[in-house]
């Protein structure tokens, strides 16, 4: 029993991390940060099983976390409005061609990254956007000026 609730309590701390961390850095991980995710993965399993090596440790760990995962996914589900408190909802960071210089610092990302992403997809300048979206996976979708700058119809383009 004492495997279960280290595993729960361990699941809802990674949980709480990977919200706290942000969209912006969880949607394009450095190798760095893919190593120490790795590494984090396991001092989780040396603390939920406290070193034992047992198969049953293992599944009963592994269960608890695959049921926890899939309770958050009926909750979702279920209850509609709990979406944003579990995966977050999405924001716009670029209106009409002016960043929200607010928002970015709140989801700790800066204007160059913004552009960066930007210029994957082509886009040059600030004023060709008319809507940038920070979405929940920590991507960004920009809605063009279909010629650059003119009040038409935006064409979505996710990166």
């Amino acid at each position: 029993m004492e495997i279960v609730i280290r595993a729960a309590v361990l699941f809802l701390f990674l949980w709480v991390i990977t919200r706290i961390v942000g969209r912006s850095t969880v949607g394009e991980l450095s190798t760095f940060q893919l190593i120490l995710y790795i590494a984090m993965g396991d001092l989780i399993q040396q603390g939920v099983t406290q070193q034992d090596y047992s198969v049953t440790a293992a599944v009963l760990a592994i269960g608890v976390f695959a049921l926890l995962t899939m309770g958050l996914t009926w909750i979702n589900s279920r209850f509609p409005r709990m979406r944003g408190v579990t995966h977050g909802v999405p924001v716009i960071v670029v209106r009409d061609g002016v960043p929200d210089l607010h928002r970015l610092r709140t989801e700790r990302m800066s204007l160059d990254d913004l552009m960066s992403s930007a210029r994957q997809k082509g886009i040059r300048r600030f004023d060709e956007i008319e809507l940038a979206v920070l979405e929940t996976n920590g991507r960004v979708s920009f809605f063009t000026r279909a010629d650059g700058g003119a009040d038409e119809p935006a064409q979505p383009d996710i990166i």
